[in-house]
C-alpha cells in the first residue's frame, strides 16, 4: 500500500520483513549518478552499511520492535533526483519549504548588497580622483584593499562558520560591511578608504562562500546559483544608476553608500534570523576523513584547520576552479570599473551619461543570469560555457573597435548577457565535481581567492592606464577570457554512475 507520507512519489509494499536492497539503497542509486570519482569511495561505504542496517530482525534477536515500513519511511530522506519533479525545485529536503524560501531570499538580499558594492566604483572613480586630486594609480589601491580582504578570508571561513555557525557568520560578514560604508560615508582621508575596501572584501568574501555553498546544494543547485547571482546582478546594476543620479545632482559621492549601508543593516537582522537553527536543520559537524579499517566499519578521524587547507589545495578541481574564477572575475569587474574612463577618454562622452554605460552592462549580466542559466543547465553547463567565453571575446572586440558610445554601450551590454550566466554554471560544475565534505573549504578557496581577481585585475588595469591609456582594459580582458577557457578544458570530466 502507498506510504503515509511519501506516497506521492513511490509505494512500499506491506511485508514481514525488509527486503534486500532495502529502500536506503534504491535511493542512493537515484542520486549518485552526478557524484564525482573522488565521492564513490564514501558511498560505497554508506551503502554496505545501509545493508547491514537493513538486514531482516525480529524482536527477540533485538529486543526490541521490528521496524515497520511506515516507521522507516517517516525517517527517509526525500527521494532522489528522478522524483524531484514533484517537488519544488528550490525545495532543501532537510527542512519545510517555509524555511527554504525565506533562506533563499536572504542570501539573494545579500548578494543583491555585494553586487551595489562591486557595481558603484565604476561610476564613482573619476569623482573620487576629483575629490583627492589623485592618478588612475592612486586610486585603484580601493581595489588592492578589496584584493586582500578576499585573500584573508579563504583560510578562515571554514572555521568562522563552525566556530560561529552559520547564522552568526552571516552577523559577523554584515557588521563588517555596516562599518565600513559608516567610514566610507564620512568622506575620510582616503588611506582609510581603501582600509574600508578591504573590510569589504573580508565581509563578501565570507558570505559569498557561504552563500554559494548553500544555493548549490538545494534541490535544483543551478537555477538556485542563478536567482542569487541574478541578485548581484540587480545590484551592480542600480548602483550605477544611483550613483551617477547623485553626482549628476550635486550630491557628494561618498553619500551613494548610505545605500548599500541600509541593505547591510536590514541583513544583519534578517540573515541571522532565517538562517536560524541552520545546524540543526542540516547537520554537519566537522569536516571528517573516513578511513577504511576493517570490511563493513570504518573510523573517522577529524580535519584540522591545516589538514583541511591542504586537502583544498591539493584538489584539482578547487585550483582550476580558483583559477577561472580569478580571470573571470577580474573581467568582470575590470569591464565594469574602467569601461566608463574609457569612453571618456576615448570616445569623448559626458560622464554624467556615459555612466550608465556600466549600468548597461550590470543589467546584461542580470538577463543573462534569469535568462539563460536554466537552459545552460539543460544543455550541460561545461559546453555552455566554453560557448559564452568564446562570445566574451567576440563582443570585447566589437567594444574595442566600434567608434561610438552608442554602438559600444549595445555591445557591452550583450557581452554582460553572455557574462552573466558563466558565474552560476561554473559554481554548479565545481560543487557537482567537488566531495560534498569539501563544500564550503573549497568553496570557500574558490570565491575568496578567485574573487581576489576582481579587485587584483581592476588595480592592474588602472597601473597600467596611467601610463598607456585606458584602451588597456580591452586586451587585459580578452587575456583573461583565454585563461578562462584553458582552466575550463582541463576540469576533470562529470562523472555519472551507471549501476
Amino acid at each position: 500500500m502507498a506510504g503515509p507520507s511519501l506516497g506521492v512519489f513511490f509505494d512500499i509494499e506491506s511485508s514481514p520483513h525488509i527486503t534486500s536492497p532495502c529502500p536506503a539503497v534504491q535511493k542512493k542509486q537515484g542520486i549518485a549518478q552526478h557524484r564525482s570519482d573522488q565521492e564513490l569511495d564514501e558511498i560505497h561505504l554508506a551503502r554496505s552499511l545501509d545493508q547491514i542496517a537493513c538486514e531482516p530482525r525480529t524482536q527477540e534477536s533485538t529486543g526490541s520492535p521490528v521496524p515497520t515500513p511506515g516507521a522507516l519511511e517517516n525517517r527517509m530522506p526525500t527521494p532522489a533526483a528522478e522524483n524531484a519533479a514533484t517537488i519544488e525545485w528550490v525545495q532543501d529536503r532537510t527542512v519545510t519549504p517555509w524555511k527554504t524560501k525565506w533562506r533563499l531570499l536572504s542570501a539573494c538580499l545579500m548578494l543583491f548588497g555585494n553586487g551595489m558594492n562591486d557595481g558603484a566604483p565604476g561610476a564613482l572613480i573619476p569623482y573620487m580622483e576629483k575629490h583627492y586630486q589623485i592618478s588612475y594609480s592612486i586610486v585603484s589601491m580601493i581595489f588592492v584593499g578589496n584584493a586582500l580582504g578576499f585573500i584573508s578570508a579563504a583560510p578562515v571561513t571554514q572555521s568562522i562558520e563552525q566556530k560561529l555557525g552559520r547564522s552568526k557568520s552571516y552577523a559577523f560578514s554584515m557588521f563588517l560591511l555596516a562599518v565600513s560604508y559608516i567610514i566610507i560615508t564620512c568622506q575620510p582621508p582616503f588611506p582609510a578608504v581603501v582600509v574600508s575596501f578591504f573590510l569589504l572584501g573580508f565581509g563578501v568574501a565570507l558570505n559569498l562562500a557561504l552563500n554559494n555553498t548553500y544555493s548549490a546544494n538545494l534541490g535544483d543547485g543551478t537555477t538556485a546559483l542563478g536567482l542569487t547571482c541574478g541578485a548581484y546582478g540587480i545590484g551592480g546594476t542600480v548602483a550605477p544608476l544611483f550613483a551617477t543620479a547623485m553626482e549628476s545632482n550635486g550630491i557628494r559621492w561618498s553619500l551613494f553608500y548610505t545605500i548599500p549601508l541600509a541593505v547591510s543593516l536590514i541583513n544583519l537582522v534578517y540573515a541571522p534570523w532565517a538562517f536560524s537553527n541552520f545546524e540543526q536543520d542540516t547537520p554537519a559537524g566537522p569536516q571528517r576523513e573516513l578511513y577504511p579499517a576493517v570490511e563493513g566499519s570504518s573510523i573517522e578521524e577529524p580535519l584540522t584547520r591545516t589538514q583541511i587547507l591542504k586537502k583544498v589545495i591539493r584538489n584539482r578541481t578547487t585550483l582550476l576552479g580558483a583559477l577561472f574564477t580569478f580571470a573571470y572575475q577580474g573581467a568582470e569587474v575590470s569591464i565594469s570599473g574602467w569601461m566608463v574612463s574609457f569612453l571618456i577618454n576615448y570616445r569623448d562622452g559626458d560622464p554624467s551619461r556615459v555612466g550608465y554605460v556600466s549600468s548597461g552592462f550590470w543589467a546584461g549580466i542580470t538577463a543573462g543570469r534569469f535568462l539563460l542559466t536554466h537552459p545552460a543547465a539543460k544543455m550541460g553547463e561545461k559546453f555552455t560555457v566554453l560557448g559564452m567565453v568564446v562570445g566574451a571575446v567576440i563582443f570585447q572586440v566589437m567594444t574595442w573597435l566600434i567608434p561610438n558610445v552608442i554602438g559600444e554601450a549595445v555591445t557591452v551590454a550583450i557581452l554582460g548577457v553572455l557574462l552573466g550566466a558563466v558565474s552560476p554554471c561554473s559554481i554548479s560544475v565545481f560543487t557537482k565535481l567537488l566531495p560534498r565534505s569539501m563544500h564550503i573549504s573549497s568553496l570557500s578557496f574558490v570565491s575568496a581567492l578567485g574573487s581576489s581577481g576582481g579587485a587584483v585585475w581592476p588595480f592592474l588595469t588602472g597601473i597600467l592606464s596611467q601610463h598607456v591609456g585606458t584602451m588597456v582594459l580591452h586586451p587585459i580582458c580578452i587575456g583573461l577570457y583565454g585563461v578562462m577557457a584553458t582552466s575550463w578544458l582541463l576540469l576533470p570530466k562529470i562523472s555519472k554512475r551507471s549501476e
